[in-house]
C-alpha cells in the first residue's frame, strides 16, 4: 500500500489545484483520474467554448474555427498532462478511485492511503425529463465540440450562460439558432436589465428566443428533430441540451463510508471544504457551491491547506465568487442582485452611454450596477459596503475584478470612487458608478434598492 499526504480523486481543475497546492506546502500528493487531465474546463468547457466564441467573431468558417478549437485544447492540455505533473512532483494514477474507509482509496487492485483525501470528480450535463428526449440524438458540452460541420438549424434547450454563449457563437457562423427556456427571460439568475441587453444581442444576431415556453415533447425523423412547445412545433438539425449540471459521485464509494450529500446529490462541505467524514474533503463542481473553474481552484487549494493542518485561516465563501457569461457584451456579477439586497441598501445604476470608452468604441448597450448595504455604525456615510455588482459591457469580465475585491474585503464603495483609473478605459465606469453614492454623475444618482417582496 502506497502512502501519501494527500490523495485527490479527479483530474479536473479542482484536482490539479489540490495536488499543486500540496506540492507548494511540501506534501506528497497523488492524483487519481479516470478521464483526461484538465477535465471539462480544458476539453469540453471553458477552453473550447471561449475559443469558438472568439473564432465566431473573426469571420472564419466553422470548419476552420473547430480546427483552432482543437489546437487550442491541445496547447493548454500539454501544460497539465501526466508528465508535466510528475515533473512538478505529483504522482499520477489513471483509473477510477473508490473510497474504502480509513483513509484508503482503491484503484483496480492497487491500494493507496493518505490522511487527507480530496474528492474532485466534477459534474456532467444534466438532462431534463422531457418526453422523447432520451430517444433522439442530442448534444451536450461533452460532444458539441466534436461537430465537423455547421448544422443549418440549431436548437438550444436552456437560456442560461452556456445556452446564450453557444447561441451567440453559432449564430455568428450563420447558423439559424432557436433557444428554448421555461423561464420568462434569458439568464434568469442575473439582473433583469442584463437579460434585456442579451435578449437584444440575440435578436440582433437573428436568434429566435422562446422564453416562458415549456417543451412538451421531442421527436426525430431522419436527421431532423422536432421540438413541440405550447407555441407550436419547431424543426432543427441539431439539438443542444444546456440545462445545468449534475455531480459525478457514482462509483466513488461515498455511501459506504458515510459522506453526506444533499437532495441534488452534491457532496456537502463546510467553509473549510470538509465533508461529514473526517479526513475527506471535496472541491469543485461536485460540491455544487459555485460551478466555475476559478471557484474549483480556490476550493481545492483551501481544502488541502486546511486538510494538512497549515496555518490557513481563509474560508470559502461562494457569495463573493464572481461569474462571467461571455456573450457580447459580457455579463459579469459578484454578490447579490438588487432583488436580494439587504434591507436599507442603495443602488447605483450607470448606463454605458455615459462612459467615454463605450462611446468611443460604439458599444454603449450595457450598464454598471453597484449595490451597497449600510455599514453597522457608519450607515451610508462612506457610501455603504459593497455587497453586489453587475456589469454588462464588452470587458465586463475584466471590470468585475475591482468590485470583487471590494465585496470580499467588505470595503466601502467610497474606496472605488477614490481610486484613480486610466482614461479612457472601461473601468472608468466603475469609478463613475461608485461616485453616484455621493453626488450626481452625468445626471445619475444612487437610489434605494427595489427588494424582492417577502
Amino acid at each position: 500500500m502506497k502512502r501519501y499526504d494527500v490523495i485527490c480523486i479527479g483530474g479536473g481543475t479542482a484536482g490539479l489545484g489540490a495536488c499543486r497546492n500540496a506540492a507548494v506546502l511540501g506534501k506528497r500528493s497523488l492524483l487519481i483520474t479516470d478521464g483526461p487531465i484538465g477535465g471539462d474546463c480544458t476539453w469540453t468547457g471553458c477552453v473550447p467554448s471561449k475559443t469558438l466564441l472568439a473564432q465566431s467573431r473573426q469571420g472564419v468558417s466553422f470548419v476552420d474555427a473547430m480546427a483552432v478549437v482543437h489546437s487550442t485544447i491541445a496547447a493548454i492540455a500539454g501544460e497539465e498532462d501526466a508528465d508535466a505533473l510528475r515533473n512538478e512532483g505529483i504522482d499520477v494514477v489513471e483509473g477510477r478511485g473508490t473510497l474504502v474507509g480509513e483513509g484508503r482509496v482503491k484503484v483496480g487492485d492497487a491500494m493507496f492511503t493518505a490522511p487527507t483525501i480530496v474528492l474532485a470528480t466534477g459534474a456532467r450535463a444534466a438532462v431534463p425529463p422531457i418526453p422523447g428526449l432520451s430517444e433522439v440524438d442530442y448534444l451536450t458540452n461533452q460532444n458539441l465540440f466534436e461537430l465537423t460541420m455547421l448544422p443549418p438549424r440549431l436548437g438550444i434547450i436552456g437560456a442560461g450562460p452556456i445556452g446564450c454563449e453557444m447561441a451567440v457563437a453559432f449564430a455568428g457562423f450563420g447558423c439559424e439558432v432557436t433557444v428554448f427556456d421555461a423561464a420568462d427571460r434569458v439568464l434568469p439568475h442575473e439582473e433583469p436589465e442584463a437579460s434585456s441587453v442579451i435578449e437584444r444581442t440575440l435578436a440582433g444576431l437573428g436568434v429566435n428566443v422562446h422564453t416562458s415556453s415549456s417543451i412538451t415533447s421531442i421527436t426525430q425523423s431522419g436527421d431532423v428533430r422536432s421540438v413541440e412547445t405550447v407555441d407550436g412545433v419547431i424543426s432543427v438539425d441539431a439539438l443542444l441540451v444546456a440545462t445545468g449540471r449534475t455531480p459525478n459521485t457514482e462509483g466513488l464509494g461515498i455511501e459506504a463510508v458515510g459522506v453526506e450529500v444533499d437532495e441534488r446529490g452534491h457532496i456537502v462541505v463546510d467553509q473549510k471544504l470538509a465533508t461529514s467524514v473526517s479526513g475527506i474533503r471535496a472541491a469543485g463542481d461536485v460540491t455544487g457551491l459555485a460551478p466555475f473553474t476559478h471557484s474549483a481552484d480556490e476550493q481545492a487549494r483551501l481544502a488541502v491547506a486546511h486538510g494538512v493542518g497549515s496555518s490557513a485561516k481563509w474560508k470559502y465563501d461562494a457569495s463573493f465568487t464572481p461569474s462571467v457569461t461571455f456573450t457580447l457584451p459580457e455579463v459579469a456579477r459578484v454578490g447579490v442582485v438588487e432583488a436580494d439586497a439587504p434591507k436599507g441598501s442603495r443602488v447605483a445604476f450607470f448606463p454605458l452611454e455615459h462612459v467615454d470608452r463605450a462611446i468611443v468604441d460604439g458599444r454603449t448597450d450595457g450598464f454598471i450596477k453597484l449595490i451597497a448595504a449600510p455599514g453597522r455604525f457608519s450607515r451610508h456615510t462612506l457610501g455603504g459596503k459593497l455587497v453586489g455588482a453587475t456589469i454588462v459591457a464588452d470587458r465586463a469580465g475584466e471590470m468585475i475584478h475591482g468590485p470583487t475585491l471590494a465585496a470580499r474585503l467588505g470595503m466601502y464603495v467610497g474606496r472605488l470612487a477614490q481610486v484613480t483609473v486610466p482614461y479612457p478605459s472601461w473601468t472608468t465606469g466603475v469609478q463613475q458608478a461608485a461616485g453616484m453614492f455621493f453626488r450626481p454623475v452625468s445626471g445619475q444618482q444612487a437610489r434605494p434598492a427595489k427588494r424582492r417582496a417577502l
